[in-house]
């Protein structure tokens, strides 16, 4: 690869549309979830939705780390920075998140705490090295691609002896949340979510690689196409995925060759082993209690675990009633089908975390202006 233009040229783009056209049949409808935010925003951005036929429908699902993060463990996070004196560290994304009563990082940031956005974990233990005299906590979430990180920062912690670093471990992990996905109950009054197949996470998989994913493909037969993110990279996937389910194959097969392996990483999959190791279960936003779903830090690292060295509360969390971001991660709903998208909840007035994130399905509607609810103009656009 040379650039990056080569994966969004508009030549390539109608041949592959020309051959998802002809393979599609007729008398079927294709329901492919994209499990990656990135490729949400890939598709809104450069139109793929409107190059393939409308028997083609792509399902939105939890591709998010920061929408799937449950507002208990938000609330945890605020009460950490206002009651316990503490540094807290976390990225970007996470601070304008919503949590109980619309409280978030960066209000509990105005009350007076001391809230500050990193780019790095290296940039957390900068701090804590800077202020010894301090608690410093890392606000740690993310998929497997952010895991790596975190657990370095944790070894290089025991390593120098930094007693004033802590982390609240936050990372999830993708190939259960599918499992969850297929074999999930419908909530009550909702309509079963139909899924043909996964566009597989990119990022995600050049760490954990392709082979996690094949039990769901094989036992619920829903092949799994690892997708790049570039709009021929989903196009392509989602011709492969096509000839999948016409062929009645449920496979994982890797679209994203030039980065991702069957193996993964195995570098960084043995520094996370060494560190971190699996919850019995984690709670999501939209999904509820997931099996073995997430990580949390290793007894030898104890020291270093702010669940730990922190007392929280047990207070109530509760969700905006009216705010359908669990179902919209659940692949039930779509954002337009919330009342409040584009009216009350707006990126300068977020009501749920999809439309924060960088990530999140309804950010990636507002921002590239698929179907907004009627009178909403995002600042800057003409009415």
């Amino acid at each position: 690869m040379k650039y990056v233009s080569e994966f969004r040229d508009g030549s390539l783009a109608r041949k592959l549309a020309s051959a998802i056209a002809k393979e599609a049949r007729s008398d079927r409808v294709y329901h492919l979830m994209e499990f990656c935010g990135g490729h949400t925003h890939a598709i809104f951005r450069y139109g793929v939705q409107d190059l393939v036929p409308e028997n083609v429908n792509f399902v939105h699902g939890p591709g998010c780390p920061v929408c799937v993060l449950p507002v208990r463990r938000l609330d945890d996070a605020i009460e950490l920075a206002l009651h316990h004196d503490v540094i807290l560290c976390t990225y970007g994304d996470m601070m304008r998140v919503p949590g109980t009563k619309q409280k978030s990082l960066i209000k509990a940031k105005a009350e007076g705490a001391d809230i500050r956005m990193v780019y790095s974990t290296q940039d957390v233990l900068k701090i804590a090295r800077e202020n010894r005299g301090r608690e410093v906590v890392f606000f740690a979430i993310g998929f497997e691609t952010t895991t790596p990180p975190t657990a370095v920062a944790l070894l290089q912690a025991k390593a120098e002896g930094l007693t004033n670093f802590s982390v609240f471990c936050n990372h999830v992990l993708t190939p259960p949340a599918i499992t969850h996905i297929v074999r999930a109950p419908v909530e009550p009054g909702e309509t079963p979510v139909r899924i043909d197949g996964f566009l597989g996470p990119s990022h995600v998989s050049s760490i954990i690689g392709s082979e996690p994913y094949e039990p769901a493909a094989r036992d619920f037969r829903k092949p799994v196409v690892i997708a790049g993110f570039e709009p021929l990279d989903v196009m392509q996937s989602t011709l492969m995925l096509i000839r999948q389910i016409n062929e009645g194959r449920h496979e994982v097969e890797n679209q994203y060759t030039r980065v991702v392996t069957r193996e993964g990483n195995r570098k960084a999959q043995d520094i996370v082993a060494s560190v971190l190791e699996l919850r019995r279960e984690f709670e999501w936003r939209g999904l509820g209690t997931v099996p073995e779903s997430a990580l949390k830090i290793r007894e030898g690292f104890s020291e270093f675990d702010a669940e730990k060295r922190f007392t929280i509360s047990a207070k109530q969390s509760r969700e905006v009633k009216s705010c359908e971001c669990p179902a919209v991660l659940r692949g039930v709903k779509k954002p337009t089908d919330c009342k409040l998208f584009g009216t009350t909840c707006t990126p300068e007035n977020p009501v749920g975390a999809c439309m924060v994130s960088s990530e999140g399905a309804c950010a990636a509607y507002w921002t590239y202006g698929r179907k907004r609810a009627a009178g909403a103009v995002p600042r800057g656009a003409a009415a």
